[in-house]
């Protein structure tokens, strides 16, 4: 019995396998649960179904920007498996534009896009999913950085947008509480992924991350897949509201 057996998990985020989102589809698919992943575009599609199949999983189209695909896709869970216990929100995109420079040079339809991708589409997600969560001890998981609380170099409108997410996480825990269900963060240290290649600079950051982190390593996939894993299993049954640092000690350092 895994610490997941009979559980049933949304994940959305999957873009190839160096995805965060992808190490914890396949830790969760270890641990027992039945597991769903979206796409948004054909492109994605090509790299997501053949990763989806390897784990038995579903998958659906889910552009977070449409309140359609998104009610769709709930309606496919609820005549699918009758409910849903887990959600992963790994989802973010800026314009690579709006990730160079000064934050002054934001646009405003950059700003738009940037927190109705990264912030606001949790909360489209959990308003539709929330009937099908009540009553199973479900959860909620959205993927942060540091970049939500500290400037770092060209993070820009992202860090903007990860500040009103991790904002959203402590705002939908208390909508989201009354109906037992849990809404927390993870907070990953830089990562390699798909996402990071558009930050500017980002080499830097992982040699510095590296330097100064206590335990003088960038993390992996792993690492938070497995705070992923304690965060959406019983053993954090008291846990919401929070956004958890994976981090290598990184945002302890005071130099």
């Amino acid at each position: 019995m895994g610490l997941l057996t009979g559980k049933k998990a949304l994940i959305l985020g999957v873009a190839n396998e160096k995805s965060i989102a992808w190490a914890i589809a396949r830790l969760f698919h270890a641990e027992g649960a039945e597991l769903m992943l979206t796409y948004a575009g054909e492109a994605v599609e090509k790299r997501v179904r053949p990763l989806a199949e390897s784990l038995d999983a579903t998958v659906a189209p889910c552009n977070v920007t449409s309140d359609d695909e998104i009610a769709a896709v709930m309606a496919d869970i609820k005549e699918r498996w009758g409910g849903l216990d887990i959600l992963i929100h790994s989802v973010a995109f800026a314009d690579r534009e709006e990730l160079k420079g000064s934050i002054l040079s934001t646009t405003r339809q950059g700003f738009a896009t940037a927190l109705d991708v990264s912030a606001y589409s949790l909360i489209a997600l959990l308003k539709e999913a929330q009937p099908l969560m009540v009553g199973r001890n479900a959860c909620a998981l959205a993927m942060s950085y540091y970049g939500a609380v500290k400037v770092f170099p060209n993070y820009n409108v992202m860090g903007v947008a990860k500040a009103a997410l991790e904002a959203s996480i402590r705002y939908l825990s208390a909508g989201m509480g009354t109906d037992g269900v849990r809404v927390n963060g993870i907070s990953a240290g830089p990562i390699k992924t798909l996402a990071a290649s558009g930050v500017g600079d980002f080499k830097q950051i992982l040699n510095t991350v590296e330097e100064r982190a206590p335990l003088h390593r960038n993390i992996t996939q792993e690492d938070v897949a497995k705070s992923a894993l304690y965060l959406c299993s019983d053993l954090a049954s008291g846990v919401t509201g929070e956004v958890h640092y994976v981090d290598a000690g990184y945002n302890v350092t005071g130099i």
